[in-house]
């Protein structure tokens, strides 16, 4: 079957959008929340970065997850569960930029063909016309195995009303598609070059027949000719070439045919977003499990209360919501603040003013005189008395 091709549009504004598929752009986001969600529930009790009013703790949910597509959170996690899931998800994160960045570059960079109709049955959903070589046994193929209906079907001689009716479309008074044998479907193509192509599966049909009269010692030999030349594919591809050596030579279109622009899918990813989602939920079950342990005399003096359920519900979340002064980094945090007292003048002593240092030069240089040995030299004297005068 040969349809008509058309060159996607790199131009388009929402291209950005095209390299993920909608289903993987949700479970994407999905996981994003959830992965926050899982990490506010593990560090709240323990760090102070996740602490605060409600609407900044919902905030930290949503920026520390989503800052990982750039790498650039930059609140410490304590917890060791945080630092398991932390490590599967940007792994995850990685993986996941590095495909849409690939994928993305692909569709800006290079020129891609995508044919309008990939099979039959979407034709046949669509309404739309299909045309045929005139008096072949094609129209009979169509309407007793393909089921189209004989009002849908075009006849046409030449390729040139090939080109014509393809050209147009089936809005136009054209058809959107032409199914014919290989060989001429083959010489079509090679004269139109990027303009169509082939697609959908190949049928097969008794093809040919040779007619001899009864008796004939001719069929056997034509048996064997025939049988050997369809099972040698290198005589059936030099017979070929010398058919198409006079077409026009075009380019290889399989390296610029693409399906349907296909965007990358969840199911591409599963097992990365289940690997996550386990890691996560086996952390998360483990830091509860860890939790109803070590608080259990007082959960268990709340669910023994007469309380109704949601009372006993919103008892147990103001009790997870409390800080948890046992952990380590919290002890360390408060090791390292120190009280330090304002200066008064009780504590320290007021300063000593300038008559206080006058007299304490002074009885400092008086008992130094009177340590002064009488049988001193006169030079000590005269040192003394100099003393003296200065110290009157």
């Amino acid at each position: 079957m040969v349809v008509l091709m058309e060159h996607n549009e790199r131009d388009n504004i929402w291209i950005f959008l095209k390299p993920l598929s909608l289903d993987l752009w949700l479970t994407t986001g999905a996981a994003f929340i959830f992965t926050g969600c899982v990490i506010w529930v593990l560090e709240h009790r323990v760090n102070t970065e996740f602490r605060g009013p409600p609407e900044q703790q919902l905030g930290m949910i949503f920026w520390f997850s989503f800052s990982t597509l750039v790498f650039a959170q930059r609140e410490k996690v304590v917890n060791n569960w945080t630092r398991l899931v932390l490590i599967i998800w940007v792994f995850v994160v990685l993986i996941l930029t590095q495909s849409y960045a690939a994928s993305l570059a692909s569709m800006l960079t290079v020129q891609k063909l995508k044919p309008l109709f990939t099979d039959i049955e979407e034709i046949k959903r669509n309404g739309c016309y299909v045309g045929y070589q005139n008096n072949s046994f094609i129209k009979g193929f169509l309407t007793e195995n393909l089921g189209l209906k004989e009002s849908m079907l075009k006849a046409y001689k030449t390729i040139e009303q090939y080109n014509d009716a393809l050209s147009k479309g089936s809005d136009n008074g054209g058809v959107a598609a032409i199914i014919d044998e290989i060989p001429y479907l083959k010489l079509f193509i090679a004269r139109s070059c990027s303009k169509y192509t082939m697609v959908g599966p190949t049928y097969k049909t008794d093809g040919f027949g040779f007619a001899f009269p009864k008796g004939s010692p001719l069929v056997s030999y034509m048996s064997t000719a025939i049988l050997k030349v369809t099972q040698e594919k290198s005589l059936m591809d030099s017979i070929e070439s010398k058919a198409f050596t006079n077409q026009t030579i075009c380019d290889d279109q399989s390296a610029k045919i693409s399906s349907d622009g296909r965007s990358l899918h969840v199911y591409s990813f599963g097992g990365l977003f289940i690997i996550a989602g386990a890691v996560s939920v086996f952390s998360l079950l483990m830091y509860m499990y860890s939790f109803l342990c070590s608080h259990w005399p007082t959960l268990r003096a709340m669910i023994s209360s007469e309380s109704s359920f949601w009372s006993k519900l919103v008892e147990l979340a103001k009790h997870f919501d409390n800080e948890d002064l046992s952990s380590h980094h919290l002890k360390r945090r408060t090791s390292r603040v120190h009280v330090v007292d304002t200066p008064d003048d009780q504590a320290i002593g007021a300063l000593p003013d300038a008559n206080d240092m006058h007299n304490h030069i002074v009885v400092t240089n008086e008992t130094v005189e009177n340590n002064i040995d009488p049988n001193e030299n006169d030079e000590n004297l005269s040192s003394g008395h100099i003393d003296s005068i200065v110290n009157q």
